[in-house]
């Protein structure tokens, strides 16, 4: 599997407070896209950002201070790119000024638009996008039930397929960027196939991308009594035997996913700092389990020994 390629890394720490807008704007006009920025704070622009190549999708880490970034029509027509962007705000607030209106972000809401028309992007105060750049000529093909032809939020916070969606894509872009040599290439086609089955609401049953907004639902709900194949199915927007069929298809089911993920969490808090003070029982209660002896037997099953010997050899060293 071919690894992910860096492209570039660069901060505008180093450089002069009165050069730092120029260097940005340059940076990114030959890394990204043509732009023009503005900042009020004092410090001047404070920004990093990390461009990483997987196979023809690229993404970017970018991160800052409160400013703003405008692509105008003089730019447009004078530094051309034909991509549409696909922009994840991991922290912050936002907002996106188009012909069309203007979008308001908070963290975890994903908008889609294209280079090839004016935009104004502005962020009130520190914060920190990943952006997914694909050929736009791709993204149609990809993603054809996602129309881009204007600015369009995706997702945001929410219960169902779009807030579990947001976090699939969350997590598997900064996992991407945080080891992009593990990553490889195939990141780029897990990426498009997730921005489709968000943005268009459809997709294949058993297509990766929604077997990866299910697993993120379950990660999200352990404590959550109700949680149940039924209602993973209901949140990622499949039927029920749609959803097992594809889980059965990987050699597992959506039921013993969530009761091998609660029993993890239940171990991990084991053998946490001050896990002393917590009972047997408050573990198992914790994590929805029925009772303590129900717990117990699991995890035997799952560990070869009962939830008080795992923490006493924990406890010991051995």
């Amino acid at each position: 599997m071919p690894a992910a390629t860096v492209l570039s890394s660069v901060s505008t720490q180093g450089i002069d407070a009165r050069d730092r807008l120029a260097f940005w704007e340059h940076h990114n006009a030959e890394a990204l896209v043509g732009l023009t920025c503005r900042t009020y704070e004092a410090d001047g622009l404070i920004a990093r950002q990390v461009n990483l190549g997987f196979g023809a999708v690229r993404v970017a880490d970018i991160s800052g201070n409160a400013h703003v970034i405008e692509r105008p029509p003089g730019l447009v027509r004078s530094r051309p790119k034909d991509a549409t962007f696909v922009s994840l705000l991991l922290e912050g607030e936002a907002f996106f000024y188009h012909p069309g209106g203007c979008l308001t972000l908070a963290p975890g809401d994903v908008v889609v638009y294209r280079t090839d028309r004016p935009y104004l992007f502005g962020f009130g105060r520190s914060m920190r996008q990943l952006l997914i750049d694909v050929p736009h000529g791709m993204f149609e093909e990809r993603c054809a039930g996602v129309a881009a032809d204007s600015p369009r939020l995706i997702t945001g916070p929410g219960p169902g397929t779009s807030a579990a969606g947001a976090r699939a894509l969350r997590s598997l872009l900064l996992g991407a960027v945080t080891a992009p040599a593990a990553a490889g290439e195939a990141v780029g086609d897990q990426v498009l196939d997730l921005v489709e089955t968000l943005g268009s609401g459809r997709g294949a049953p058993v297509s990766a991308a929604r077997l990866l907004v299910a697993t993120t639902y379950v990660s999200d709900h352990l404590q959550d009594r109700a949680l149940c194949a039924d209602a993973v199915a209901r949140a990622v927007g499949v039927t029920t035997r749609h959803l097992n069929r594809a889980f059965a298809a990987e050699g597992t089911t959506v039921t013993e996913l969530i009761r091998t993920s609660r029993l993890e969490r239940a171990r991990r808090d084991l053998t946490r700092t001050g896990a002393d003070a917590d009972r047997i029982g408050d573990v198992a209660g914790r994590w929805c389990f029925s009772s303590q002896a129900h717990f117990t037997r699991l995890f035997r099953d799952a560990f070869g020994c009962t939830p008080t010997q795992y923490r006493a050899a924990q406890s010991s060293g051995s």
